[in-house]
């Protein structure tokens, strides 16, 4: 993005010159003070979270209107960004890792409790002090499926996960995970996760949160030749994973032992030719109910699967074909406007969309619901998109949702 900052600054400075001219400010009545809203008592199907790293919070989102619904301060890492919510208990939860003297010192790690009502803290539980940091924040913690178990992955040095019960709010200890990497809900009481041989490892749980069982897969990708990202999407109780080449493992976590379900392209001969490629931080998404999955994709060469992309591949995982593809909008126009007090409405707007570049997006994320929304983000641009999953017709976009980072979470 540094390539373009000077003309993005240019124009910026010029529409902010012209601005008030073309729209003067109209009159603004004061916000009343001292008002406490609740949340309701349903979660909305089409509500997101989308974390900020700079920041440091997660601002949930309506994604059929735009409006913020509420907002949790979180710590520097990015593990405990997205919250976790357990209906039954009607709690959110939080990591969060704090230090002595803001960035150094003392390291103590807590879950932090909120009612997920109106956002209060309502208590935390204190865990060793060595929960894992990633770039792109995916995996470090997961819920198990009963809400009974928070699990968080270390990494200090070795490889293991902390068990925290919630019920009881309590830490119930670690269970060591050597080589093998982050956490994927695999039902009431389980978890997988990634190993450094080119095999998965699954986790069942105790009554207690201990280890009833680990079993692995039999190696069914290369870590050298052809890794995966580890950016996994869902599917019930399989995880779906892309490899660097472009190849979709599908791994069956529903029996005790995982296996490999299925392994096959997202690309055909002369897309590879072309140089399309998968790329984004958090790239996969699933709606379940059609079984449709959404990949973010670019032309690029070998090294870019990290890069943003230009469009969004929607396969369907029955037939393993490619059924539509999603060019999303450019978000910068939405990330510039508030800041410079541009109305949606209006030829400056449009000037903006015209002009700005598109910086492709980073990350997808899909409503559960039978109208579901995609949620599209770009890593360094402070708007989200939302798309009719199923029409894939741009509809609108979150505002001033923060100024870096590509999470997103629904529920």
């Amino acid at each position: 993005m540094a390539h373009m900052a000077a003309p993005v600054l240019l124009l910026a400075a010029v529409l902010t010159a012209l601005s008030p001219a073309a729209a003067p400010r109209a009159e603004i009545e004061p916000d009343e003070t001292g008002q406490v809203f609740a949340l309701p008592d349903q979660v909305g199907p089409h509500w997101v979270w989308v974390p900020d790293r700079i920041l440091r919070h997660s601002i949930l989102f309506d994604g059929d209107n735009g409006r913020v619904l509420g907002m949790l301060d979180t710590t520097w890492t990015l593990a405990g960004r997205l919250p976790h919510l357990a209906r039954s208990r009607d709690e959110l939860y939080v990591l969060d890792p704090v230090y002595s003297r803001g960035h150094r010192g003392e390291r103590r790690d807590f879950v932090t409790i909120y009612d997920a009502r109106d956002l209060n803290v309502i208590g935390e539980i204190e865990l060793p002090p060595k929960t894992g940091e990633v770039g792109h924040g995916v995996g470090l913690t997961a819920l198990t499926d009963d809400g009974r178990f928070l699990l968080a992955y270390n990494q200090d040095p070795s490889n293991s996960v902390s068990v925290v019960d919630l019920e009881a709010r309590r830490f119930v200890g670690e269970i060591v995970t050597a080589g093998c990497a982050l956490v994927y809900p695999t039902g009431p009481r389980g978890f997988g996760t990634l190993c450094d041989d080119g095999t998965a490892l699954h986790v069942r749980l105790d009554d207690n949160g201990g280890a009833a069982s680990l079993e692995r897969t039999e190696p069914f990708f290369d870590p050298v030749t052809d890794p995966l990202t580890e950016k996994g999407a869902r599917n019930g109780n399989h995880w779906l994973f892309a490899s660097f080449e472009g190849y979709l493992h599908d791994v069956d976590f529903s029996k005790g032992r995982p296996e490999l379900a299925a392994r096959w392209s997202l690309f055909t001969d002369d897309e590879r030719a072309a140089s399309w490629r998968i790329g984004g931080i958090q790239h996969l998404a699933v709606h379940e109910p059609t079984g449709r999955l959404y990949s973010v994709v670019h032309e690029g060469g070998q090294g870019t699967h990290k890069d943003p992309g230009s469009q969004i591949w929607v396969y369907d995982l029955k037939t393993r074909g490619r059924v539509q593809v999603i060019a999303p909008e450019t978000l910068l126009p939405a990330f510039i406007r508030p800041h410079l007090d541009i109305p949606r409405e209006g030829w400056l707007y449009w000037v903006l969309s015209i002009v700005l570049p598109n910086l492709g997006v980073h990350s997808v994320a899909v409503t559960q619901d039978d109208e579901p929304l995609l949620f599209v983000r770009n890593n360094d641009v402070g708007a989200v998109g939302v798309i009719d999953a199923l029409s894939g017709e741009h509809l609108r976009e979150l505002e001033e949702t923060g100024v870096s980072g590509a999470l997103l979470g629904v529920p």
